[in-house]
């Protein structure tokens, strides 16, 4: 049994390799590298998702390839891999988020909702008949404790950041992060700074049409969606 092959293991979320492995879970982060790449950064009071939206054709209404989903005002997510899996999740976001606000009359922290998304996640490593997420979430967001970035990943886990990616560019951006995120960086300039390195990642052109960009600042604590002049201007 222990000199199995890899396959003895993956047909089954439950079973675990003789290394210790859930071979489905890291299936699942395959998937999530084959999305198109998404940058989570925080400014010195501003909360920002970018996120690239790859057509591969002409006759795609662009609007219809959303790819940052509002939570709640002060929350805004975006994703990686399969896009379907991540609207279930973005659903159960929104039904927590509005619970919490009903319940104590205030809104939902964005560590309280990224950890039941996280819950949730992990929920679907435990059993047989369901498959993890395809999935990675920057669950991006303002409250009173200040800007906030968490990446949840297929197995549940969760992590905060100053500044983080997913999908297929991942690593070329946080290289590029690493080396010029600064805590104290305005607004502005954290946008500039996540789109140099989005361009890094593709040969092609960046567009108005091609590029969300959402951020939230901690004045207002409400996500604003820049339109297709705002994100041009930042492009130019």
């Amino acid at each position: 049994m222990y000199g199995a092959s890899p396959q003895a293991y993956d047909r089954a979320i439950t079973v675990f390799s003789p290394d210790g492995r859930l071979f489905q879970v890291e299936y699942a982060k395959e998937a999530v590298k084959r999305g198109s790449t998404a940058i989570g950064i925080t400014s010195k009071d501003a909360a920002i998702l970018l996120a690239y939206k790859s057509s591969y054709s002409n006759l795609i209404v662009g609007d219809s390839l959303k790819k940052i989903f509002e939570i709640d005002d002060h929350i805004a997510v975006t994703a990686s891999g399969l896009i379907a899996d991540a609207r279930r999740l973005v659903d159960v976001a929104r039904v927590e988020s509005q619970k919490h606000k009903l319940t104590y009359g205030e809104p939902a922290g964005v560590e309280a909702i990224s950890r039941e998304i996280c819950d949730l996640m992990q929920v679907y490593t435990q059993y047989g008949g369901a498959r993890p997420f395809g999935v990675s979430l920057l669950i991006v967001g303002v409250d009173d404790s200040g800007p906030k970035v968490f990446e949840a990943e297929p197995s549940g886990a969760m992590t905060g950041f100053l500044a983080d990616s997913i999908g297929s560019g991942k690593k070329t951006v946080d290289e590029y992060l690493e080396k010029y995120y600064s805590e104290n960086m305005e607004t502005n300039e954290a946008i500039k700074l996540a789109l140099t390195a989005l361009k890094k990642t593709t040969e092609k052109k960046l567009t108005p049409e091609t590029v969300e960009i959402s951020y939230a600042t901690m004045d207002k604590k409400k996500f604003h969606k820049m339109n297709s002049q705002e994100i041009a201007k930042y492009l130019k």
